[in-house]
């Protein structure tokens, strides 16, 4: 029996593996050693994850691609949970999906009365214990999303992120004697992956 080649065989559906991979790919400029274990709890290799992002890349920047609400959805099926949300004089709907790589968060993709998709990130699972953030040593890799850390360390100013999936808050927390500092941290996809203290 012939056997196609390798690079002759369709490609198997973009799924929610391969999402959490486009995800991680992004993290790996802070944290390549979380990035690197969470690799191998998939069991994939680098060339896999490449692959995954190289496949994303393309169905964004295909002329008559999905838009992003229908891209999300046939990447990761129906949502677990689709919730209401008011933002100013907008009713707007927020979808989650869980990705078994973060068992407590889930992946929200918020959409515009219009179906246009306004923003795409981790945030706890509904019912998920969050962490206690109380000091700067609490602010660790991959610990808590942006709403959390804006709650625990109020008031917090956004930043504009250095990439469209990426975001920024400036605050000041305290260290484990009490002294407060300045704090600039960063979100990739939502979740935390630096923090920068000064004074």
């Amino acid at each position: 029996m012939d056997r196609m080649p390798a690079a002759k065989r369709p490609a198997a559906p973009f799924g929610p593996l391969d999402l959490q991979l486009v995800l991680l790919r992004r993290m790996a400029d802070h944290n390549p050693d979380l990035v690197e274990d969470a690799r191998h709890e998939l069991g994939v290799s680098i060339a896999g994850m490449r692959e995954a992002n190289r496949r994303w890349q393309a169905m964004l920047h295909a002329p008559r691609g999905r838009a992003a609400a229908a891209r999300y959805r046939s990447v990761l099926g129906a949502p677990e949970a689709t919730v209401r949300r008011r933002i100013g004089d907008l009713d707007c709907e927020a979808r989650l999906w869980a990705l078994p790589l973060w068992p407590d968060l889930r992946f929200e993709v918020l959409t515009a009365p219009n179906g246009a998709v306004w923003n795409a990130w981790l945030v706890r699972a509904p019912g998920a214990e969050g962490p206690a953030l109380r000091t700067l040593d609490d602010l660790t890799p991959w610990s808590c999303t942006v709403d959390e850390a804006a709650r625990a360390f109020a008031p917090a100013r956004p930043l504009e992120g250095t990439a469209p999936t990426r975001w920024g808050l400036a605050f000041t927390a305290p260290d484990a004697r009490g002294v407060r500092h300045a704090c600039a941290a960063e979100f990739t996809w939502g979740l935390l992956q630096r923090t920068a203290v000064s004074g």
